[in-house]
């Protein structure tokens, strides 16, 4: 990744207001790259580290198209978005991921995700898609796969060489934690997100391409009905692709031009990144002002009495 001079600027800022009246606020940064690793604006801090969480999902998804799994399964492209999904659980989602199982002749048993509360089957986590695409990567590997989730299994280590090779860092660098669903997940820096979006959009391998036709093509498999990234792969069709993670991390890639931006609000709360992707995307011109329009009435107004509206804009370096 490459720094300029500058890479601190102005956070913004989201207000819920209540009636006009400000009630709440949340502070968030930002940050947009190109393929190249460059910066190319700012929001806060680009060096800013946090834990990717689930916007890793699309580069963990790379060890089942890198390693003929894709093929020998012969998995579509629906079951590749829902292995880089963090889905709902609907019916529709669940058949999904038990049909990626059932290719790759894998007992849904071997899921070590987490069964939600409230829920029966650990087929119904919102993480079991990329659960049962770690499966079937050790099935076509010959890898075992009672501990799949172990920092030193070969599926986890192949995830951390294929984020290494994109980021240009060594692994042995890399600070790994366990995400809520067992899997290792990795604190990046907010430019360190934004550069692998953009090589995402980019598409610059077939891993890639095929990764990021399967999203836009299937969003509703990527996150469900009514959830943002869904949304605005929707009304931006071919445009971008886009990702949510865990504790306000948002990552969205511009395709064609091979540019990423990464957003984390930085006490952690969903309805903020919204607010300031719809913001943000809009000052770039990377969505339509119609497209604003109709995210922003989802996901800006909260209410009869109460909406979100952002201050500040990024900085260009």
């Amino acid at each position: 990744m490459t720094m300029g001079k500058r890479t601190q600027a102005a956070a913004l800022e989201v207000r819920l207001l209540r009636e006009g009246i400000i009630e709440s606020k949340h502070i968030v940064q930002a940050v947009v790259c190109d393929e190249r690793g460059r910066i190319l604006s700012v929001a806060g801090n680009a060096e800013t580290a946090t834990f990717v969480r689930s916007a890793l999902k699309p580069f963990q998804a790379i060890t089942v198209t890198s390693t003929g799994t894709l093929e020998r399964y012969n998995l579509s492209d629906k079951d590749l978005a829902i292995i880089t999904s963090s889905h709902k659980g609907t019916i529709e989602q669940v058949r999904q991921v038990f049909n990626i199982l059932w290719r790759a002749d894998v007992d849904p048993s071997a899921l070590q995700c987490p069964i939600p509360e409230g829920r029966r089957s650990r087929l119904e986590y919102n993480c079991s898609g990329k659960h049962a695409g770690m499966l079937a990567v050790c099935q076509q590997c010959n890898w075992s796969l009672n501990n799949y989730l172990q920092r030193k299994h070969p599926v986890q280590q192949l995830v951390l060489s294929k984020v290494s090779e994109l980021l240009r860092m060594p692994a042995e660098e890399f600070i790994s934690a366990r995400d809520d669903c067992g899997a290792p997940t990795y604190l990046l820096q907010l430019g360190q997100m934004a550069s692998l979006y953009a090589q995402l959009a980019y598409r610059s391998s077939l891993d890639m391409e095929r990764i990021v036709r399967a999203m836009t093509h299937h969003p509703a498999m990527v996150a469900g009905e009514g959830e943002f990234d869904t949304e605005l792969m929707r009304l931006a069709p071919g445009e971008l692709v886009s990702k949510a993670g865990a504790e306000g991390v948002q990552c969205i890639g511009r395709l064609g031009e091979g540019m990423g931006l990464a957003i984390k609000v930085m006490d952690g709360a969903k309805r903020a990144k919204y607010a300031v992707a719809i913001h943000l995307l809009k000052q770039l011109g990377w969505i339509t002002p119609s497209v604003a329009e109709a995210l922003a009435e989802k996901f800006m107004n909260l209410g009869k009495y109460r909406r979100l509206e952002v201050v500040g804009e990024l900085s260009i370096l």
